[in-house]
């Protein structure tokens, strides 16, 4: 299982929340010892192990959830459990149900008492959450399951495994990995038949701060998932860059998730001296939906298709 710490994306209050995470042991997604549904089918207690090691015992399977994480809310709903929330934080926005989720947690403050007047049955709870605020849920009684975000895909499956677990819901966790897993085979089936793969920026924070993601995060994945070479991949996490960075790479296609910016394009393309990047040059500078590809949770396969049509469309005609 998977119990360090994980990192955290330096641009959480710019960006719709980025996942913070570190780097967890690969999960193998054949089945598991113990594995809860054997225990729920008995009717008697059965036991789930956190990321922080805890070995979390559950009387029954929950009826109520209080969500801290948005990746944690969207897989809860991925597995068909979204309806038994009745707790969320304000960055939850998808699916559209969530919207309709009483606001607990602005994903780094917790409303701790109003999450114990709630009473849940359990709450999922996210790694790098205040200390002091989890140990006053726990003092109240409640049960927490802590969950790290994930920073690669076998993290995203293995978030999804120990979720289907506490909610009793195994097999529909198994097909859910399953789902994204073909969505991903599909886009690559695509990309594999190109002769040389693109060179792509992907710029998560705009000028004068520029920042991207270098290797070992999980953009980078996303990004080589769908079938794209990073141009920062010698470099590693996430990383300020200079305008002068960018324009020596040259990449082929621009990506940038700043939906909150006017015109984010127009932006990138009409800064100074960037009309020498191949980029700019061809008007291959792209939005993209920033929640799509920020979260860590079953939307994976959608990132990775997004990724690959906006840079290769041909192969999606």
């Amino acid at each position: 299982m998977k119990f360090k710490l994980k990192w955290l994306a330096p641009l959480a209050a710019t960006l719709l929340l980025v996942a913070c995470s570190d780097d967890k042991e690969t999960l193998e997604l054949s089945p598991k010892e113990g594995k809860t549904e054997d225990v729920v089918e008995e009717a008697g207690p059965y036991k789930v192990v956190d990321d922080r090691g805890v070995e979390v015992t559950f009387d029954e399977v929950p009826e109520t959830i209080v969500s801290l994480q948005p990746s944690s809310t969207e897989i809860l709903f991925s597995l068909g459990v979204g309806d038994k929330i009745i707790g969320a934080t304000e960055y939850d926005t998808y699916p559209a149900e969530a919207l309709e989720i009483e606001r607990v947690s602005t994903s780094v403050t917790i409303d701790a008492e109003r999450v114990v007047e709630l009473n849940p049955d359990v709450v999922i709870a996210y790694s790098n959450a205040d200390e002091a605020q989890i140990t006053q849920l726990e003092d109240a009684g409640l049960k927490v399951f802590m969950i790290q975000s994930a920073a690669s895909f076998e993290d995203v499956y293995s978030d999804v495994v120990q979720l289907s677990e506490v909610m009793g819901v195994e097999e529909t966790g198994e097909k859910v990995i399953a789902d994204v897993q073909a969505q991903i085979a599909a886009v690559q089936e695509k990309t594999n038949t190109l002769e040389t793969k693109k060179k792509v920026y992907y710029e998560v924070s705009p000028a004068p701060d520029i920042w991207t993601a270098g290797s070992e995060t999980f953009q980078h994945e996303i990004l080589t998932a769908a079938g794209v070479d990073n141009v920062f991949v010698d470099q590693t996490g996430w990383l300020s860059v200079t305008e002068e960075d960018v324009i020596t790479r040259s990449p082929e296609t621009i990506l940038t998730p700043a939906t909150y910016l006017d015109d984010a394009v127009g932006e990138i393309l009409s800064r100074a001296g960037w009309d020498t990047i191949q980029a700019v040059t061809n008007k291959e500078v792209y939005l993209v939906d920033g929640d799509v590809l920020s979260r860590p949770a079953t939307r994976i396969g959608e990132a990775v298709e997004l990724v690959a049509q906006t840079v290769y469309p041909d192969l999606f005609k």
